[in-house]
């Protein structure tokens, strides 16, 4: 009872250092946000993306400071050599709990330039980190039901309208443009109420990044591919908190953005079998990566080559197209 009290405290320190981080740091961000909407010169809204980063940046270290100071975790990181903190990436991972966005931030941080979610309109409102999204150009989108927009014809589109707006300003400035595929976090009654032909993931959905890709117009040089598996299975941020995750194991592979990447998903069939045909040959692989990690007794940086080949080479490319590849019958 004793080590259960210490570990309930251990979390709520945990917790409480979070928050007091996280409320010095919103108001400075949100204020920086505001002269930066008053004052519309490109290059001073520049100077003003590169202080809020740099904010948000010391945000995540001190986060991770908590958790280097507070969590007793094992981590198995692999294939972050070839990042930069001056390029733009589209990165794209499983997700199974809130705590992959720490580990994301934890594993990143200053590799790749500051990571920005897509996010549900609803979470604007969350308390305080709400503001920070909305100050830092997160995107906050508003999804909209197949018959709502039946009902509502004038809305087709919207959220799309949304994401190009937002892509827009993110050829401002390097940027990691994060994605969970997934469209949720896994759980085993979604997988088998998808009857999801993976064994560790729901279906992917191809669209967002896609378009997303697109609306860069090529500024994104490189998809990140992440993999992240827990031992023991995932656990819940106050878990995280407590030093519950004692171990995690991540896979990072780094593929190019080419020309064949980049089409009209909504309106051309052929690319968008295409798009849908590679993006579910990656999740083939990443579910046989997360099967392999899980495996794995104790993964090192010396044995990693060895237990995950093929997970570090690009996919194969046929004929100059890397969507020639065989892949399940997953949905978009």
């Amino acid at each position: 009872m004793f080590k259960s009290l210490l570990t309930q405290l251990r979390g709520a320190l945990s917790f409480l250092i979070y928050l007091v981080n996280t409320i010095f740091w919103v108001p400075q961000i949100c204020l920086a946000a505001i002269v930066k909407f008053l004052i519309p010169l490109k290059p001073f809204r520049k100077l003003c993306d590169r202080f809020l980063n740099r904010w948000a940046n010391n945000w995540i270290w001190i986060n991770n400071l908590t958790t280097r100071t507070f969590c007793n975790i094992r981590w198995h990181v692999f294939g972050l050599e070839s990042l930069k903190p001056d390029d733009w990436y589209m990165v794209v991972a499983n997700h199974q709990s809130w705590v992959d966005i720490l580990v994301l931030q934890k594993i990143f941080y200053r590799k790749i330039p500051f990571l920005k979610f897509f996010l549900k309109k609803e979470l604007f409102w969350v308390p305080i980190i709400g503001l920070a999204w909305w100050a830092l150009d997160f995107p906050f989108m508003k999804r909209y039901s197949s018959q709502f927009i039946k009902k509502n014809p004038h809305l087709k589109g919207r959220d799309l309208e949304v994401t190009r707006k937002a892509c827009e300003k993110f050829k401002t400035i390097p940027v990691s443009v994060m994605n969970f595929a997934e469209g949720t976090r896994f759980t085993g009654k979604k997988h088998a109420k998808q009857d999801s032909p993976y064994v560790n993931l729901l279906k992917p959905k191809a669209g967002g990044m896609a378009f997303a890709l697109n609306a860069m117009g090529g500024y994104l040089s490189h998809i990140v591919d992440v993999t992240i598996a827990y031992p023991g299975g995932a656990k819940t941020f106050w878990d995280y908190l407590c030093g519950n995750v004692t171990d995690i194991r991540v896979q990072v592979r780094t593929l190019p953005v080419t020309p064949e990447m980049l089409g009209n998903y909504f309106e051309d069939e052929q690319f968008r079998q295409a798009f849908q045909n590679w993006v579910n040959n990656l999740w083939t692989q990443k579910d046989q990566c997360i099967t392999e990690l899980l495996a794995a007794p104790q993964p090192s940086a010396e044995t990693v080559s060895s237990v995950l080949p093929r997970f570090h080479a690009p996919f194969p490319v046929t004929e100059g197209n890397i969507f020639q590849e065989d892949s399940p019958n997953a949905g978009a």
